[in-house]
């Protein structure tokens, strides 16, 4: 990869925990989010960019390529991340995880033309989600506060800490070529954000306030998955008449909330659930 990408996307990430830092006299009631007057600042900017540029992409994407083209270029996507995640279920101690992630990718990447089809899936292999995050949570590594990162949106400092490395494990991010690599991701952005569309208004029916519980939501779903489902999802911050009663329906929207503010790192499996919730199309 070009030493100069490198250094751009290693500077965006250090000039927005030195700036989380800074404003460090911002505190709130949550210990969890030390940083809030700047969590939400760049929680706004990332929501007005998606509205601005990524959401109207997403839906000339969805209007001009047909569901089965859509399908197989999400496939592939997912295929290309199972090596990351294989690595990262084995550093866990998942063997038998990893294995399977490695035979998925292998018989997706030949039998499966590339990864367009998804014939591991078919084959009983079921798919992953894991990340370096997840990996050092398992480790014993804290969380740490909770920020929102411009462009890359929410984060842990653990979480935070990890992506480079998760950047550089999955493409497009390890393509050296960089008119190529741009492309890729472009692609990559559009095609996980258009997944994600039809998810607005229910979350906007189920929080008053969609910073809170988008942040709740994904400190949540990060302790989940680090300990692989065994604690109850709880969203403890929200009274009555602040949210509405916890669902799949609920979920699938936090879950997309999350995402289509994370224009880097998109999670499969919030795309997954976004994907076959009712509230997919707008």
């Amino acid at each position: 990869m070009q030493n100069v990408f490198r250094s751009s996307r290693a500077g965006v990430a250090a000039a927005a925990l030195s700036a989380a830092l800074l404003t460090g006299c911002a505190t709130t009631a949550n210990p969890n989010d030390p940083l809030e007057g700047f969590n939400r600042a760049m929680f706004s900017f990332n929501d007005q960019l998606d509205k601005a540029v990524v959401k109207p992409a997403a839906q000339v994407y969805d209007a001009v390529l047909p569901s089965p083209v859509r399908t197989g270029v999400g496939n592939v996507f997912g295929n290309l991340a199972d090596p990351w995640i294989a690595l990262n279920n084995i550093l866990q101690g998942k063997f038998a995880e990893g294995v399977s992630d490695l035979m998925r990718f292998a018989l997706n990447s030949t039998w499966g033309l590339l990864g367009v089809l998804d014939i591991a899936s078919e084959a009983g292999l079921p798919k992953h989600d894991e990340d370096l995050g997840q990996t050092l949570g398992r480790w014993g590594v804290g969380e740490g506060a909770y920020i929102v990162l411009p462009f890359f949106g929410p984060r842990t400092v653990r979480d935070a800490v990890a992506m480079p490395a998760d950047m550089m494990g999955e493409t497009p991010f390890a393509i050296d070529h960089v008119p190529t690599r741009n492309t890729v991701t472009a692609t990559r952005v559009v095609h996980a954000r258009s997944v994600l569309l039809g998810a607005d208004h229910t979350l906007e029916e189920a929080a008053l306030d969609r910073y809170a519980f988008v942040r709740d939501f994904y400190l949540e779903q990060r302790r989940y998955k680090v300990d692989d489902g065994r604690q109850e999802r709880v969203y403890e911050d929200f009274d009555e008449q602040s949210a509405a009663p916890l669902g799949d329906e609920v979920d699938a929207a936090a879950a997309a909330a999350v995402e289509r503010l994370e224009l880097v790192g998109i999670g499969e499996l919030a795309l997954e659930r976004a994907a076959a919730s009712p509230t997919h199309k707008n």
